[in-house]
């Protein structure tokens, strides 16, 4: 299947939010970095400045929201490719396997982007307390979304940022600025998609939970009776909706997460080969082998090291 890319660079928005990018970028540069990250105390909240390009770097993400304050990023999600940037948030209600790329950074042109974690819970509550009904759209979409980053967004991103000089308004503060970040969302172009992923009943939500259990049970054998089962769908269509919101089949999406699991088990556990593969499932080292290579282009022993032997950590860690 041929690699689509949608681009969406619209620059009046990027204009617009200039102003409030750069007081954000202004509040960034007086935090205390470690590195590529910065350890902001509201939970969730995740901040990053790459000053090279970095990457590709893979990664099994969570539900979450990601704004880039200055500069681009791509995305890899089975056969989709999107790329976005100032003008863009990109969004996952699901966590999917997913490859990123930086691919221009540098001390004077940092690469710069927050990602907030979503509480889809907090979210179902704002949908049922407010009713929400944001403009219909149609249900067969990618499990991750690009949409437009509104001065609105950026406005409450700020604010939430800025709670690390007053850790002590988190707890009351940063609940009320997060579910405002919600709303907007909700309430956006983009809000149909992220409203089916969090309520019950919805084919969205179906797949939802396929996607969950396969994440708790990647390395038992998947028989697709018994995932359609879980997601209360005939097989055939479960596999339609699931190839619609992840860009891949079952098999694919389980296959993606075992090597991204054997990958962090060789990591951070120093395991060889050989023990990851059969600690992810595979019964084939040979399998495994080539289908690790496929995926991170190179064999996994070769792949390790030059991760090891990196100077840090942005080729293992996903970047926001």
């Amino acid at each position: 299947m041929a690699t689509s890319e949608t681009i969406m660079q619209p620059r009046d928005l990027r204009e617009e939010t200039a102003p409030l990018r750069a007081r954000i970028l202004d509040m960034l540069s007086q935090l205390p970095w470690d590195g590529v990250r910065y350890g902001h105390p509201v939970p969730g909240l995740s901040l990053y400045r790459i000053i090279e390009p970095a990457g590709p770097f893979s990664s099994v993400s969570e539900p979450s929201v990601a704004l880039i304050i200055k500069g681009s990023k791509r995305v890899h999600v089975g056969n989709e490719t999107l790329v976005y940037d100032e003008s863009c948030f990109f969004m996952t209600a699901i966590g999917l396997p997913m490859t990123g790329q930086i691919c221009e950074a540098s001390e004077n042109e940092p690469y710069v982007a927050a990602t907030l974690r979503l509480d889809l819970e907090k979210l179902r509550r704002i949908i049922a307390d407010y009713d929400i009904q944001p403009p219909d759209a149609p249900e067969r979409d990618l499990g991750v979304v690009v949409g437009a980053a509104t001065p609105e967004l950026f406005d409450a991103l700020s604010r939430l940022i800025s709670l690390a000089n007053a850790p002590a308004d988190i707890p009351f503060l940063a609940n009320q600025i997060q579910s405002e970040i919600l709303y907007r969302l909700l309430t956006g172009e983009q809000g149909a998609r992220l409203r089916r992923f969090a309520l019950a009943g919805t084919n969205s939500n179906r797949v939802a939970k396929a996607v969950a259990w396969l994440k708790e049970n990647y390395a038992r054998p998947l028989r697709v009776e018994e995932l359609a089962e879980i997601a209360n769908m005939g097989v055939s269509t479960l596999h339609h909706h699931f190839r619609a919101m992840t860009a891949m089949s079952p098999l694919q999406f389980q296959k993606h997460l075992r090597l991204h699991h054997a990958r962090e088990l060789m990591l951070s556990e120093s395991l060889d080969a050989a023990t990851a593969a059969l600690r992810v499932g595979y019964e084939s080292q040979t399998q495994f082998n080539r289908e690790y290579r496929r995926a991170f282009g190179h064999p996994p022993l070769r792949d390790i090291k030059a991760i090891l032997s990196s100077s840090d950590s942005k080729r293992r860690d996903s970047i926001g």
